[in-house]
Formats: C-alpha cells, structure tokens, sequence
C-alpha cells in the first residue's frame, strides 16, 4: 500500500514533500497567530498568570493584606484629596520611580492633576505588590506578570490622555490647537512610513559611509557572512597586538563607529591601535539553515586568520558586543581547549555567558515561546527588525513608545533624529536556524555556563580560557543586566577587570570622553582570589567621574608591546588583499 500524506514523516521547511499534513496544518495556523500577537505567545502568558493568580486565590492571608493595604490607600488619597482642594500645603503620598519623568512638569502639581498623579503612582505601587511575593509562584512567572501588568498600566497612565495631561493641554492653549493638527501630521507620516518599510523622518541624513561608519579603512576579507573591515592607523607607530572587534548581529556593527565624534573605532585608532571589525551580511530567506555555530565557523575564526595573515601578530585583542561577545566567549573557550593560544586578551561589552537571569527582554522566553517563534521564522525564513524591534520597545515604554506618543501626536512636537536613533532604524535579520539554537541552547538549556555546550562535536568550558579578561556592565541593561554580565567571574578561573558604567544597553556603552554626567567603576580580580558577589563589588569600586573608555584603552596597553611599525592595510602577498573601502557592501544592505 503506498505512503499517503498522512504517513509521511514531519518536517519543518515550507514545501517539504514529506512534510505531514498536520505539520503543515499546526505550522500554518501557528504562523498565522504568530504573526496576530508580534510573535508573542499567549500560552505562555497565560500560564505565568495562571500560575499567579490560582497561588494567590490559595493565600488568604496575602489577598487580606492587599485589601487593608488598598483601603488605607484610598483613605489617604481622599485626605490627600482633600488637602488639596482648600489650598493646604501637603507633601506628596508617593513620588514618581527616578527614571520616571512622565509627572516631572510643574502643571502636575495643581489641582486635579495633583490627585491623579497620587491615584496613579499608588495604584501602580498596589498593582505591583500584588504581583510579587505569593507563595509558590516561580519567580520567572512572578517576574513575567510584573511586566506584563506594568506594560498595561504603562498603557492607562494619565499622561497619555488629553483629558488627564495638564501639560498637553497647556500646549493646545498655546498653539489654538495647531499642536494636534502637526501631531495627526506626524501620526500619518510615521504609518505611511511604517506601512513601506522606510525609515522614519531625519534617518537619511545619517548615511554609513559618510555620515556614520565612515573611520577610513578597506575591506580586506569576506565570505558568505561576513566582510572583514581594517582601519587606516592614525599614528606613527600602534599596538603590535592588533584589535578585532566582534559586533552582534541583531543590528549593524557601526554602533561601534557613529559619528566621528562618538565613534570607538575612530578613537581606538587615535590612540594607536590596529582596529579590525567584523560587519555581518544581513540574511534572507535563503539564509534560514545559517545556524549559531556558523557565526563562529564563519565568522570569528576565518576573521582571526586573516588578522594573523595580514599583520603577522602572534597575539590578537578581541572585543564582543552583547550576542557577539557571547559568541566571542564560545569561540574563546573552544580555542582554549584545542591549544590555539592566538587571544592576548578578551573583552565583553554587555555579553552574557550565563543566562538564569536573562533580563526583561529574556522574561518570556520558553519553550512554549520558543516554539511559537519557530512557527513565525518557518514562514518567512528569518526574525526581522520590526518583530524584534516590538520586543526592545517594551522595555523601555515609557521612553519608546508613549513619550513618543504624547509629544509627537498630542503636542505635535518632531522627534529630532540623532546618530544612535538612525543606527537603531537601520535593522537586520536572524537566520531561523541560528534564533532557534541560540534561545534553545543558551537561553532555555543555559548550556554554555553548565558546561554542555558543544563545538565540534565536544563541550567547551569558559573555565579553560587563560588570557585576561574585561567585562563592562550598563546600569540601566534591560537587554543584558550586568549583574548578569558579572557572573563570568564565576565561570572563568583567569584575572576579570570588572567596570560597569553608567547608562543602558547602547548608551552606556557608546561613551565618549566629554559625554557629559558620565561615571564608572572599576575592579580587578585576580585568578587566585576569593568570590566577590556584585552588590559587594558595588561597595568596594569606587565611582569614577566621565567616560570608560580610557579605562580600557589603559588596560588594552598594559596587555600589549610596546608601540611599532604600521602593519600593512591588507596583505595580498598572504592572500588578503584590499577588496574596497570601508564600510563595505554587507552594512549597507536592507
């Protein structure tokens, strides 16, 4: 009897034959919701709520605590309610989060505003009380509905109103109402754009090549994945250990090289050093089996031997950028355990090597989420920028998405461009396979910390990488919180100098000298020493005023040789030669 399409065995890629036609039923239908929800999965949110709400119905005593906690509230607001009215001076019952500013305008303390200010900040303060500390609820879930219910009343705040924003209204008064006539303006231009996949208004001015990513330099390496960019030196004499620099792949590598003022690239190279950058190609479709693992074997390794072809070093400093600094670890500990002893040292920029606590943006992430993303890559092949882009937004709401909200459609007020806002418009693309791999293996299996992550075939371990190693940590990570970030001192048995700066994800670690209210700290633990847990470390750093970057520059040259001859730009002789100028034709591919 021959095989129907019932029996066929299950496969995953669009038009497989031997696809099953339930495969093919649940991929398609999963695509499709996928696609409805921004790729979010509601099973997994409605399990950590599930799970919240069912430990809380079962702890009378916390509900009872809630209540009386609600009804001294409500009684306080109503003094406080009425304090305002007959003009008495009355201190606030709450202030606002530091890095909240919704309420920082002087209209915010008259009347009525005054009182739903207080309504709101104690609404959220019960809201979140709520959420945490019920017994039994795992505290993944319990962090998932904090979120979750923050992002709701997020949506709810009284800023975000005509009705209840005293300055919106000031500014409608001031304007005859033209403000909501430039906001609807504004509104149209950024769906229209949206709606044609352009970049939004001011973005154009800012061109890699000529007003961003514009260090001079060539080309002098590509494959498939890459294409490898050395810069022109800018001193007599540099570092003979020359620098590699290993950007994530999630978006462009010229965060690194913005404007010339705020460029790492342009000022390593002033302060004489070999800078080699890695620039991704931006993958289709056709790219959906490029796996995690090809971003070492394509990537890091070959730039490695053409920086060892080219200069002749013995000796190579690397740097990885959050998902290229983890992938720079691997890479790391995988040359360790072969004894290819080429890394004079190794730096991490917000990377994390262990992922127990992956931060907000990792909250969701789970086996049921991970499936769902799958069923949303299976269609199209890839993870785009605007499906990734939702994801970043929310974890900094208040400041990506209703701010823009509130000035730029209720105000009428352009958002001005800048260099960092253009690079984050400047989006790529995650191969399926790679995303696929990377939440599994990292995210969800933790694999590379607990030691069963596996390179050719074999385990690699963070704890057989010798050469010294610089981790930064931001304040503000949402992406890669550096308390997180911090735990390679637990995973590797070498020296760790430790800084973490101020500002977030981007900000934090673009931070030139003369930025100002800029600090760091800054730590070095020897192989040998004793554990110290972070908050400890927090107390023993002392706080430095300005920019990180000469910190590492510092210890970059403690850890070199003496200054030399200019290696050559390329080296056709060795097979390398200048293949065309920076920044190359993968960065500027959509």
């Amino acid at each position: 009897m021959p095989q129907s399409l019932w029996d066929s065995p299950c496969g995953c890629e669009p038009g497989d034959p031997h696809a099953s036609a339930a495969t093919l039923i649940d991929r398609t239908i999963g695509a499709s919701l996928a696609q409805a929800t921004g790729g979010l999965s509601p099973a997994s949110v409605l399990g950590a709520f599930g799970d919240w709400i069912s430990h809380l119905a079962l702890s009378p005593g916390k509900v009872s605590e809630l209540s009386a906690d609600l009804l001294r509230k409500s009684i306080a607001l109503a003094d406080h309610a009425q304090s305002v009215i007959v003009g008495s001076e009355t201190a606030p019952l709450i202030q606002p989060a530091p890095q909240d500013r919704r309420f920082a305008g002087a209209e915010w303390r008259t009347w009525p505003f005054s009182v739903i200010e207080q309504a709101f900040l104690l609404g959220e303060d019960w809201w979140d009380k709520a959420c945490c500390s019920v017994g039994g609820v795992t505290q993944r879930h319990e962090d998932m509905v904090r979120f979750a219910v923050r992002q709701f009343l997020d949506t709810l705040a009284p800023t975000n109103f005509i009705a209840t924003n005293p300055v919106v209204q000031r500014r409608i008064s001031e304007t005859g109402g033209q403000c909501l006539i430039d906001g609807t303006l504004n509104w149209l231009d950024d769906m229209t754009r949206s709606a044609l996949h352009e970049r939004p208004k001011g973005a154009d001015a800012y061109r890699p090549g000529i007003e961003v990513a514009a260090t001079p330099g060539e080309v002098v390496f590509s494959n498939h994945l890459i294409e490898l960019i050395q810069y022109r030196p800018a001193t007599e004499t540099v570092r003979p250990e020359p620098l590699l620099i290993v950007p994530a792949w999630i978006m462009k590598y010229y965060i690194l090289d913005l404007s010339p003022a705020n460029s790492l690239v342009r000022w390593l190279v002033d302060q004489g050093f070999t800078v080699f950058m890695i620039s991704w190609r931006n993958p289709d479709a056709s790219d959906r089996d490029i796996g995690f693992d090809d971003y070492r074997r394509l990537g890091i390794m070959p730039a490695l031997d053409a920086i060892s072809a080219i200069t002749g070093a013995p000796r190579i400093h690397a740097a990885g950028y959050c998902l290229g600094g983890t992938m720079l670890a691997i890479t790391a500990a995988a040359m360790a355990r072969d004894g290819d002893e080429r890394l004079a040292s190794m730096t991490l920029f917000a990377a994390q090597t262990e992922f127990s606590e992956p931060g907000e943006l990792g909250l969701f992430i789970d086996a049921s989420q991970i499936h769902f993303l799958e069923n949303l890559m299976w269609a199209q092949g890839y993870l785009d920028s605007r499906q990734m882009g939702g994801a970043f937004q929310l974890l900094r709401s208040n400041d990506l998405i209703w701010s823009r909200l509130v000035h730029g459609y209720l105000m009428g007020e352009a958002e001005p461009m800048n260099d960092l806002m253009a690079w984050n418009a400047d989006g790529t693309r995650l191969p399926q396979a790679m995303h696929t791999q990377y939440l599994r293996e990292l995210f969800l299996d933790d694999a590379l910390a607990e030691g069963h992550y596996m390179v050719d075939g074999r385990s690699v371990a963070l704890s057989d990488i010798r050469c010294p190693i610089f981790a930064v940590g931001t304040e503000w990570d949402h992406v890669a919180p550096w308390r997180s970030v911090y735990k390679i001192h637990m995973l590797s048995e070498t020296e760790v100098t430790f800084l973490l700066t101020s500002g977030g994800h981007n900000a934090g670690i673009v931070s030139e000298p003369g930025h100002a209210g800029r600090h760091f700290r800054i730590m070095t633990h020897g192989a040998n020493l004793a554990h110290v847990d972070p908050d400890t470390w927090v107390g023993m750093a002392v706080a430095r005023d300005g920019s990180w970057w000469p910190a590492w520059s510092s210890w970059l040259g403690q850890h070199s040789g003496a200054p030399g001859p200019l290696p050559p730009l390329g080296n056709a002789a060795h097979g390398e030669p200048p293949l065309g100028p920076a920044p190359g034709r993968y960065v500027l591919a959509n």
